[in-house]
């Protein structure tokens, strides 16, 4: 089986996270595509066009911000240092 970067290695899907890498102002749509697997861009598109239908869509995207969690540091843990002893 071929592991995605957006699915666990059993194959779930990820939980929701905004992106630190990726992402256009907050990181919710592109959090949302990750988490579902779909085209980033398609749900900023979609999200885009939203906005043209009265509505709280603004509201939901700044709680939403609030609320996703983001996604955690990856750290690179530093070379080991070759030491001689004298």
């Amino acid at each position: 089986m071929v592991s995605r970067p957006d699915r666990g290695d059993d194959g779930s899907m990820t939980t929701l996270q905004r992106p630190r890498s990726g992402r256009v102002i907050a990181g919710v749509c592109a959090g949302l595509a990750r988490r579902f697997g779909w085209n980033a861009n398609v749900v900023r598109l979609l999200f885009v066009l939203s906005l043209l239908i009265p509505g709280p869509q603004a509201i939901f995207y700044v709680v939403a911000w609030i609320v996703i969690p983001i996604e955690p540091e990856r750290t690179v843990a530093p070379a080991p240092r070759d030491t001689v002893s004298a």
